[in-house]
């Protein structure tokens, strides 16, 4: 019982960072349906600029308590994320607004491409330390079970973040526009609604919680290369496919399957007689399944279009 707890915890903290990139597909996706394939390189990019910010703030970091550092770290992150994922679509997607959506996912899977091979190039190719911006060391007191300092904080910050969203989605105007931007693009338009700002707010938000992905991942798993959101973004996707794409309860909730299933694989592969390395399929076979059986999602409505 204890091995099981112990996965499924493991399962959980993996989980919540899926649903934070997941929500940036599912938000994107919502607006203006399409999904953005470049969404986990800027978590990658994320990953690099707390890196960098780190680097250039060292000393003044160093000067202050770890949670007060953290948070400096993650916010400028964020903040240069959100700004990219707004020349994103300012430069590659909104030329294309009008465009089939073909053209758009093409171009999404070229800006990618043109990221992560930037990335090579100004970053390096092999993978860096990422710095202890939280204190690894184990909580005690919970009997057999090993919960490190770092995991307890992904999830304080990733439950933080989801409910952020939620307020910004439910109880802000730009949350109103980007819902009626949603249901219908057209009648929001001839409302007053500036679809334009709305659209690069949505790039920025989703690219914002996708940076904080990429430093809680980074912080678990303490190293980053140019490459290492291709694995984690494509998780994500499958975790909002499986939601329910543009259902942000159920990007989250999709994270959290997803997390939960590989890590029990992981954890009970020799039992199961299924080789560990067969993790990274666990995500495509429940895209296979819920393509087959649900392709709305577990938290998706069937739509109805007319042809």
């Amino acid at each position: 019982m204890d091995q099981f707890v112990q996965q499924l915890l493991n399962g959980l903290f993996l989980g919540a960072i899926y649903a934070l990139i997941a929500l940036g597909y599912t938000m994107v996706y919502g607006v203006l349906r399409f999904i953005n394939f470049a969404h986990g390189d800027v978590f990658m990019l994320g990953a690099f600029g707390g890196l960098y910010v780190h680097k250039a703030l060292a000393p003044l970091l160093n000067a202050l308590p770890w949670p007060l550092a953290l948070a400096v770290v993650m916010l400028a992150s964020m903040a240069i994320c959100a700004a990219l994922g707004i020349a994103i679509e300012y430069f590659a997607y909104r030329p294309l607004r009008t465009r089939p959506r073909l053209n758009v996912l093409i171009t999404a899977i070229g800006v990618s491409l043109f990221i992560e091979y930037t990335g090579q190039l100004v970053f390096g190719a092999t993978q860096q330390p990422f710095p202890a911006l939280i204190p690894r060391q184990n909580i005690s007191g919970l009997g057999g079970l090993t919960v490190t300092m770092t995991q307890v904080i992904v999830v304080v910050v990733t439950t933080a973040l989801l409910i952020g969203l939620r307020y910004i989605v439910m109880r802000t105007r730009l949350g109103l526009a980007m819902r009626a931007l949603s249901l219908n693009p057209t009648a929001a338009a001839l409302m007053g609604v500036n679809t334009s700002v709305v659209i690069s707010f949505t790039f920025g938000l989703g690219s914002a919680l996708a940076a904080a992905g990429g430093i809680l991942y980074a912080s678990l798993y303490p190293s980053v290369d140019p490459f290492m959101g291709i694995q984690p973004g494509i998780k994500a996707f499958v975790a909002a496919v499986l939601g329910g794409i543009g259902n942000i309860p159920g990007a989250a909730l999709g994270g959290m399957i997803i997390g939960v299933v590989e890590t029990l694989v992981t954890g009970y592969s020799q039992k199961l007689g299924i080789p560990s390395g067969y993790k990274e399929g666990v995500a495509f076979i429940i895209l296979i399944l819920i393509l087959l059986f649900k392709p709305s999602g577990l938290l998706g409505k069937v739509e109805r279009e007319k042809v």
